[in-house]
């Protein structure tokens, strides 16, 4: 198959048949990930501690994500992809069975983190072989799909394309190629506008219950809700950010921080709570295709830890959110707290997004492969 080098490949109208096979395992994870924001009271019930205590069991998955993105992927540098998606599948049914045989909270916690290990390994390689497989001009529209699980390891294994270098990678030209001012400031927006709306997310529960006077029982569907929201909006993200991907990462930020500022008063109204959370559910996940497609931008050299950068960023935001969040809402501000502190991450994530799309100091080092970010604030590409 040859390629041209004058111009940009037309987007397929079909993307690869590994890649809603890697959405397979993404929803695994993801259900890991946010089945605890679900269960919040139950839980705190079953373990006997404080529902803030058991959003700890948030905070913790998200920090072992933090540190197992980054380091699972340089660990894993030199393993066949295929192997490391099977390994990290394998490693994540190991620490739930251990959650699931034990009723301590200290050994959950452990479990917790185990899994998040595994799952920062299994989005590293997953995110690359999604934008691999479909190319340039369809990279984030894959993410976009891919994330929207938010598979069995040998059907995974089966489809997933074969590595081509030739050469082993280099663990010091990975780092030195996502150690750059432009990465340094796409983290953190993207750890502020994470933050915000998965804070608000991580204390529904309490909030729909406290606030809102949901019954107990029609709270997942509110998580049902926003699920719906959240494919509808991975797949619109992944669709604009391959042409706008920064004016779309400014458009769903924004729009989060408005629906975010709209819920502290309407939260009281469970129908306003509803409709708030299945739009906060597009606005909010369509961030993660569109950071991650950039941060693989700005680090060609390093797809892999790039990819596992921006996963570290997600679970950053998500960890100080929760942990703020569990301070407010044991605070004055009750119920309101975590939606003040959501509100809070999630402007100024904004603020460094409008900072780093006007600024000339990112102006890229090559107009065909990277973005200038003033013109994609325009809506043009570099």
């Amino acid at each position: 198959m040859t390629t041209s080098t004058t111009a940009e490949p037309k987007q397929q109208r079909r993307l690869p048949r590994v890649v809603p096979l890697l959405a397979v395992g993404t929803f695994l994870m993801i259900t890991t990930e946010y089945m605890v924001a679900g269960l919040l009271q139950e839980i705190a019930g079953d373990l006997n501690v404080s529902v803030a205590h058991v959003a700890l069991l948030i905070t913790a998955f998200a920090v072992g994500m933090i540190l197992g993105s980054p380091v699972m992927a340089l660990a894993t540098l030199r393993l066949p992809r295929r192997a490391t998606l099977v390994l990290a599948l394998l490693v994540f049914a190991a620490g739930h069975v251990l959650a699931a045989l034990t009723s301590d909270f200290g050994i959950v916690l452990l479990a917790r983190v185990i899994t998040a290990l595994a799952a920062g390994a299994f989005w590293s390689i997953a995110s690359v072989i999604a934008t691999q497989a479909a190319g340039p001009a369809n990279s984030s529209r894959a993410l976009g799909v891919m994330m929207s699980g938010v598979g069995p390891a040998p059907v995974i294994a089966r489809f997933t394309p074969e590595d081509t270098h030739t050469s082993a990678p280099s663990v010091r030209a990975e780092i030195r190629a996502v150690v750059t001012g432009r990465m340094v400031v796409l983290v953190l927006a993207t750890v502020f506008a994470t933050g915000g709306y998965m804070t608000a997310f991580s204390y529904l529960s309490p909030v729909a219950t406290d606030r809102g006077a949901v019954p107990l029982w029609a709270v997942p569907l509110l998580f049902v809700v926003f699920g719906l929201g959240a494919v509808l909006g991975t797949n619109l993200a992944g669709r604009f950010a391959d042409k706008r991907p920064v004016r779309t990462f400014i458009s769903a930020t924004g729009a989060t921080v408005l629906l975010l500022g709209m819920l502290i008063p309407l939260s009281a109204n469970a129908v306003a709570l509803f409709v708030l959370m299945f739009l906060l559910g597009i606005a909010g996940m369509g961030i993660p295709p569109v950071a991650t497609g950039l941060a693989a931008t700005f680090a060609q050299g390093a797809p892999t830890l790039a990819a596992a950068v921006a996963v570290a960023a997600f679970n950053g935001g998500t960890a100080i959110g929760t942990w703020a969040g569990a301070t407010a809402l044991e605070s004055a501000l009750g119920g309101l707290g975590p939606l003040v502190v959501a509100t809070i991450m999630a402007s100024l994530g904004l603020l460094t997004l409008l900072v780093f799309a006007r600024s000339k100091a990112m102006t890229p080092l090559n107009h065909r492969t990277r973005l200038d970010l003033s013109s994609l604030l325009r809506g043009r590409n570099g």
